[in-house]
């Protein structure tokens, strides 16, 4: 069927859709707008080259915490059996060759602008198309918007005073220097003990001088147990790729290892005790799945909490710093569960301590360190591990404006609504990639991100087909898709920790709503097929 044409003569380079973003999820996108729907593509990019957040995160011990053999692309066999992977949780440098190569592969580098940042997103409601503007000047206009920008993009550096005045150095590890960051001899010190911090901590002990780790939340953490792959590993995973395909996408989380359907209250506490201690010993987040109850399930999830905490004081070897790292406030996986390679043996070093920010709070940063209740901690170096302005952050940077110049700022002042966490009414034809309301950051990346951008190609290739030029949500389908997502959510304990930035609860003034979808990939997977083969339910399509 003739396709609508763009109306007027619009001020800009012309395209089919915009994609915004060269992560996983960018480079997807591209490559079925471009090469399977034929598509006039352009990718926008504010990074000299492809990765998304692993182009920015290059922090010491910048690790994946899903296995290799899941964290990648499945939509290909032929290029799931070209590439091997090193490890069993690869680092930043082996993703990045891994996202480098599946780029080149595809010939997908040559459809984006580099270095090249979207500052304003505008649609015009008489054309019915988006306009995008860039700070560096460039402007383009298309039909299609595809947002590819990731959930955790936006670097949250706390507003601590006096930051200004530090005569050291001080970084985000969510922006990282490419060319890295000698701490040898230095006093180092680490504000941030989530899954980034973790991470960082025992490789910045290694070389540095003095490590001061400043505690805002203590948090559990189980080791990873990385190592090199086997050979027969690799073989067997590359040979067995349509059944581990379908494992992954049978997954609640989009891993290939299952949920156990046993519950924590069927066993003795012996009996309990034996599981988690193999399952300590495997290593990984395979860990949460011991028993199928303990994230929805108060009293079971009390027997892991309760088994990791000892598990750090049994390691500690300083009995006060063990009480500050197991004196957790939160259920186990209640929040983003962590893994680490010798995270809690780092505090027996001579050269590391810990400064427990709940009872000796910062005061301020000084020119020559920060100073908390009890005394200043002279430094040379600050590491902020402080995370992210999660899922809404990436996206309000954009500085995006709908039907009649509303802005998405506006409609999201209450939190973050969307149908699917694909659409926004009052958007038309703006597609977001893992957005607020869709599992996202609950399940293993890749598999969300193949699961959207394949959804949204077949949505404008329907567009296309049946000549129908705008798709929006309905209001009602917005509504109704909300309260699904907070119902999902209320179904486990995971809205129940208040400092969770899963609710957006770690950035001043933000709204406190439970972001992702926790309903399941798998389930979340089937309910868009249905609606996709019910004409769209919810969403309305306009010639």
């Amino acid at each position: 069927m003739p396709q609508p044409q763009i109306k007027s003569q619009p001020q800009g380079k012309v395209r089919d859709a915009l994609v915004i973003g060269a992560g996983f999820a960018g480079l997807y996108q591209v490559h079925l707008l471009r090469d399977r729907l034929g598509l006039d593509v352009q990718g926008i990019e504010a990074g000299d080259g492809v990765g998304g957040t692993w182009y920015w995160n290059r922090y010491p011990g910048a690790r994946c915490d899903s296995e290799s053999h899941n964290y990648c692309y499945m939509f290909s066999e032929e290029i799931y059996k070209q590439w091997t992977w090193s490890e069993r949780y690869p680092g930043h440098d082996e993703i990045r060759r891994y996202i480098n190569f599946v780029a080149d592969t595809l010939d997908l580098k040559r459809s984006f602008e580099f270095s090249s940042r979207v500052v304003d997103a505008t649609y015009d409601d008489s054309a019915n198309t988006w306009t995008v503007k860039t700070d560096t000047g460039e402007i383009y206009v298309a039909r299609y918007l595809i947002t590819a920008v990731g959930c955790l993009s936006t670097a949250n550096v706390p507003a601590i005073p006096g930051l200004e005045t530090f005569k050291g150095r001080w970084e985000h590890t969510g922006s990282w220097p490419h060319e890295g960051v000698d701490f040898r001899g230095k006093r180092v010190g680490m504000i941030g003990t989530g899954s980034t911090g973790i991470q960082c901590a025992p490789v910045i002990a290694e070389t540095a001088k003095q490590l001061t780790v400043f505690q805002r939340t203590a948090n559990y953490s189980v080791p990873a147990r990385n190592a090199p792959l086997p050979e027969a590993f690799k073989e067997k995973m590359r040979a067995n790729y349509a059944a581990l395909r379908q494992k992954m996408h049978a997954s609640p989380g989009g891993h290939d290892y299952p949920i156990s359907e046993r519950s924590a209250h069927e066993f003795t506490p012996e009996q309990r005790q034996a599981m988690y201690e193999k399952a300590w010993e495997f290593g990984g987040l395979h860990f949460r799945g011991t028993f199928r109850d303990v994230v929805i399930d108060r009293a079971a999830n009390e027997t892991a909490s309760d088994f990791i905490k000892a598990k750090i004081r049994s390691i500690v070897k300083d009995p006060a710093t063990a009480d500050k790292l197991a004196d957790i406030d939160h259920g186990y996986s209640t929040k983003r569960p962590p893994i680490d390679t010798d995270y809690f043996e780092t505090y027996n070093r001579d050269n590391v301590s810990l400064v427990c920010l709940r009872s000796d709070p910062i005061e301020a940063i000084t020119p020559s360190g920060i100073k908390t209740k009890t005394g200043e901690h002279p430094l040379d170096i600050i590491v902020f591990a402080t995370g992210y302005d999660a899922m809404t952050g990436p996206l309000l940077k954009l500085n995006i404006k709908g039907r009649n110049g509303l802005p998405l700022g506006d409609i999201w002042k209450s939190g973050p609504k969307s149908y699917l966490g694909i659409q926004m009414h009052g958007f038309p034809n703006l597609f977001t990639i893992t957005g607020p309301g869709s599992p996202s950051v609950l399940t293993n990346m890749p598999v969300a991100v193949e699961q959207h951008a394949e959804w949204i190609a077949d949505a404008i290739a329907h567009l296309r087909k049946t000549g129908s030029a705008r798709m929006e949500p309905k209001p009602e389908a917005v509504e109704e898709w909300v309260q699904s997502v907070n119902e999902a959510a209320q179904a486990t304990l995971l809205p129940h920790t208040p400092h969770s930035w899963y609710l957006g609860a770690n950035i001043p003034g933000k709204p406190r709503m439970f972001m992702p979808y926790a309903g399941g990939m798998a389930r979340y997977r089937k309910l868009c097929a249905e609606i996709a083969a019910d004409s769209y339910r919810g969403f309305t399509l306009t010639g």
